[in-house]
């Protein structure tokens, strides 16, 4: 389908009294699943045993690639998980994560959130200095030099801190050795971290709706550019060196708009609250007069609810979701994504007949879904098809962890919106406006590269962003 993909959750758990922690890594992914649906993967280690590093990797979902017999087979009291969506490097076995390396100085595993905008020429400086890749991914760059920086260090948070020196872009890591779990976050916040614990046991986990999956409590954010190390004889330590002021953060605003579930806070503000406040930015900045309000399930409800809420036109379901149809929107073809959506939504004639209708989404990307979306709810009677978007128009590409494709396959590229209107048939058209972002994310500082073509770091030169781009 025509929709945004980010490229991973992460998830790692400590237990300091020894229980096995995968059953409980695994239910953590699965409130993470969202985030990544073409692999996964869990690697652990008992801390107190000869530290060998147990995991299992596979394609597709997490119930497809684990039976409870494989977690029992997973023992030990630390460990890292990993859900993915490529958008750098290719949807095979071999790129899925947790990565593990065995080097001189013992083990470690490494689950990445995130892409680096240097990663081709770190990995050529590797590669001509003996180096054997086996993935195509960067966060095996990562994992590379956090290896070779803990030959001069003498931690393996200190070596973390050295590559992350070396890295640029967007990156959330969870790092497990052999008796500690560390997680770092890159300078400009890109993608979310935070620490939970249950009992005994010290979480890192991309969103907060992980934590209480498990039954852990919320501890707090992993603040951009801190390094912070977890072990049983220090509990948590920080290193905020590479920390930057925080009006240089460039947290990517589509964790508030989409990413996210809306059940989680990042950092500090919910993702329910923000939805909700664009839908009210909507009816605040872009009124119309209709008889309904409904959202494209499910990132849009909870913006339809803000709409409804400010401009007291009612709030409906016009949209029943076929929740089983798995992971269509990798489907080979364009013609198979394209049935996809029929495959997927179907519109509820008795609740649009006759009605004029306000359908608020997420995003629009290439425009291909918003159309056969439109004409849903038309052949079901719709009297009039009013639309309102929850972000403002997609002008350049993303470098950093989002699947925004090239400016030629942006509808909006070079058409206006009321061009883009007619192509998709709609009455009216209104999207987000700019001012607004800031507001929706709590005044926190976000990253407007995708709308703006202002990016918090020089885009690379160099294609790194893979097989969506071609």
């Amino acid at each position: 389908m025509d929709r945004l993909h980010e490229e991973c959750g992460v998830f790692g758990m400590y237990d300091f009294d020894g229980k096995d922690v995968a059953s409980a890594i695994y239910y953590g992914l699965y409130a993470l699943q969202h985030r990544g649906q073409e692999s996964c993967g869990i690697a652990v280690s008992d801390t107190e045993g000869p530290n060998r590093i147990s995991s299992v990797r596979d394609m597709g979902l997490l119930n497809e690639a684990f039976t409870p017999e494989t977690l029992e087979g997973l023992k030990g009291d630390i460990g890292v998980g990993h859900v993915r969506y490529s958008t750098a490097g290719s949807s095979t076995r071999e790129n899925a994560q947790p990565l593990v390396l065995n080097y001189v100085k013992g083990t470690l595993g490494l689950a990445h959130n995130g892409n680096l905008i240097n990663a081709p020429e770190l990995r050529r400086e590797l590669e001509y200095t003996g180096a054997i890749f086996q993935t195509t991914i960067d966060s095996e760059v990562i994992a590379y030099h956090i290896a070779r920086e803990r030959l001069n260090s003498k931690s393996v948070e200190e070596a973390v801190g050295r590559a992350m020196k070396k890295i640029k872009g967007a990156y959330s890591l969870i790092v497990m050795s052999p008796r500690k779990l560390i997680g770092a976050r890159d300078p400009f916040g890109f993608r979310p971290l935070c620490i939970g614990r249950r009992d005994n046991a010290y979480v890192l986990a991309s969103e907060t709706c992980a934590l209480d999956t498990i039954g852990a409590a919320f501890v707090r954010d992993v603040e951009p550019g801190e390094i912070v190390t977890i072990s049983p004889e220090r509990g948590i330590e920080s290193d905020r060196r590479m920390c930057l002021p925080k009006e240089q953060h460039a947290r990517c605003v589509f964790e508030y708009i989409y990413f996210a579930r809306p059940d989680s806070y990042v950092d500090g503000f919910s993702v329910y609250s923000s939805r909700i406040l664009a839908g009210k930015f909507l009816a605040m900045d872009s009124p119309v007069d209709a008889d309904l309000v409904v959202g494209v399930p499910e990132s849009g409800n909870c913006a339809a609810m803000g709409y409804a809420m400010e401009s007291g036109i009612p709030y409906g379901q016009a949209f029943v979701k076929n929740t089983y149809v798995g992971r269509t929107f990798i489907k080979p073809g364009q013609k198979s994504r394209e049935s996809s959506v029929q495959v997927k939504l179907n519109a509820l004639r008795e609740v649009v007949d006759g009605k004029r209708i306000i359908m608020i989404d997420d995003s629009i990307v290439r425009g291909t879904t918003s159309d056969r979306i439109v004409r849903m709810l038309r052949d079901a009677g719709a009297k009039e098809v009013h639309m309102r978007v929850g972000a403002p128009p997609f002008l350049w590409p993303c470098y950093f962890g989002t699947d925004i494709p090239a400016r030629d396959q942006l509808i909006a590229h070079n058409k206006t919106v009321e061009e883009i209107s007619d192509m998709i048939g709609t009455d009216s058209l209104a999207y987000l406006r700019l001012e607004r972002l800031s507001e929706i994310a709590n005044g926190l500082g976000i990253c407007k590269g995708c709308f703006t073509g202002e990016y918090p770091l020089t885009p690379p030169q160099e294609d790194i962003r893979g097989e969506f781009e071609r």
